[in-house]
Parts: structure tokens; sequence; C-alpha cells
């Protein structure tokens, strides 16, 4: 364009071309999977659009560019895994971090200020509208997770002052929670059809997994380590708790744009404390029961 740039500017222009380019060859590539029709066009029109800011980036560069294809795989994994909606959300929260940077070229780059005004409206619209089925189910896995991570906690720091044995701490959680999972995934079928909903099935189903899986992972401990290790393997137990806690929260928080920090913490105080009065509970129940394992 024949226009004067500084070396700042150009080194900025340089890197947004790319990330650009990178991005709407991810879209593209994550619309290949995607389930639905209007899925596939919303995403197949981002890529279009971040092609249409690479093109402008290139009429400053005058530079072709190639993708970067450690990120196109990582971001295709990352939809694969948890989901086009996860991926191309979490692809979007790390534009944020370029605002800075726009500052910067508004003086030099007039297209600078439409293009930024794209990324932030128009392409966050695009991604409220995209509707994927696992997201729809968030609900019921939560209701799952947390009830596993809150009974089974708590029943386990009790068991382990209780029975002070591993294997037998193992087997006394894996018998509830397995009990636990049909019980939870029956009433959430229950409901569901009790509120005339044809998704009762895929409900239960998701609720059920959540809950099995989390039960799973906190009996995990218990199984790998020896049988005199039982507050070992309850404070890793608890470390476990905080990470599916953390994880999930996470997951939530990029996928449907909630707030980290407040539902992290509510959900691991809750299953803190539960764990920490069901440990003194085994204790009174060891003491005064005269029970002896």
């Amino acid at each position: 364009m024949g226009k004067e740039l500084s070396q700042k500017a150009m080194s900025i222009i340089k890197k947004m071309q790319q990330n650009e380019l990178t991005e709407s060859v991810i879209y593209e590539e994550i619309a290949k999977y995607a389930k639905g029709e209007e899925n596939k066009k919303t995403l197949l029109r981002l890529g279009a659009e971040e092609k249409a800011h690479y093109e402008i980036w290139k009429s400053y560069t005058g530079m072709e560019m190639k993708p970067q294809k450690g990120k196109v795989l990582k971001y295709k994994l990352l939809a694969r895994i948890f989901g086009f909606t996860f991926a191309v959300k979490l692809m979007e929260n790390g534009e944020e971090n370029a605002q800075d940077e726009y500052a910067l070229l508004f003086e030099e780059v007039e297209e600078s200020r439409h293009i930024k005004v794209q990324e932030e409206e128009h392409e966050k619209a695009l991604l409220e509208i995209l509707d994927e089925e696992r997201l729809q189910y968030v609900g019921s896995m939560v209701l799952g997770m947390n009830d596993a991570l809150v009974e089974l906690t708590g029943s386990l720091a009790g068991f382990t002052f209780a029975m002070q044995n591993t294997r037998l701490i193992a087997l006394s959680g894996l018998i509830m929670g397995i009990s636990a999972t049909f019980s939870m995934a029956s009433s959430e079928f229950l409901a569901a059809k009790s509120e005339g909903r044809d998704d009762a099935f895929k409900s239960c189903t998701y609720t059920g997994i959540a809950y099995l899986i989390t039960v799973a992972l906190l009996i995990l401990p218990y199984l790998l380590f020896d049988n005199t290790q039982y507050m070992t393997a309850l404070f890793a137990m608890l470390a476990i708790v905080i990470l599916i806690i953390a994880g999930f929260t996470y997951y939530i928080s990029v996928a449907k744009g909630e707030k980290f920090k407040p539902k992290f913490l509510e959900m691991s105080i809750i299953s803190i404390s539960v764990a920490v009065v069901s440990f003194f509970v085994g204790i009174l129940a060891k003491k005064f029961l005269g029970v002896d394992l």
C-alpha cells in the first residue's frame, strides 16, 4: 500500500497476519466434523472472516504465510476431546490479549479499528449461536459430578479413619459409588420424564457417566497405595477432588462464558468441608461403637 509504518507496527501486523491465517484454517478444519449444518456454516463463516483479515494484513506486509501446523493440530484435538464450542471459544479468548497491540496500530493502520470491532462484536455474536449437544447436557453432568464429589468425598473420608485399610475403603466406596450411580441416573431419568422431555435417556446417561467417572477417580488412590497408607490415600483423594473441580469449572467457564473463581471456590469449600466433617464422624463412630477392623 506504500504506507510508511514503524518497525513496531510492522512487527505486530506480521504476528496478527500469521494468527489470522492459522485461525482461519482451524475453523475450516473443525467445521469438517462439527455436527449440524448451522454449526458448520457458522464455523466456515468465522474462518472466512479470519482469512479476510489475513488478506488485509498481507496488503501491508506483502508476505505470503503458511498456517502454524502445531496450533492447528492442538485445537483440532481439543475440539475432538472437549467439543468444538470449547475449542473455538478458548482460541477466541486468547485474542483478548491482543487488545494492547491493536491500540498501538490505531494511529498508523486505519483498518485495525474495523478488524478490532469485528473481532469483539461480530465473531462473539456468531460464537454464541453455536449449538453443541454436549453443552445442552452440561447441567446433567454438573449434577452427577457435584453429587458424586460431595457424597463420595464425605463417605471416603469417614471410611478412612473408621476402617484404616485402603482396600476395605476402596471396596466400600466402590459398592456405594456404583449403587449411587444407578440411583442418580434413574432419578434424573424419572425427573426428565415427569417434565415431559424427550431427551430423558440422554440426560440420565450424561449424569450417570459423570458420576461414575468421578467415583473411579476418587477411589483410585485407595487402590494405588499400600493397605496402611490410608492417610496418604485420603490426601491424594482430596487433591483429585480439587483437580476435578478446577478442570470442570474451567471447561464450563470457557464453553459457557461463566466466571471461574466464584464457582471453583464454592464447589471446593463444600466438598472439603463435607470431607472434614465426615472424617471426624468416622473417628467418633470408631471410638463409640468400638469397631476394630
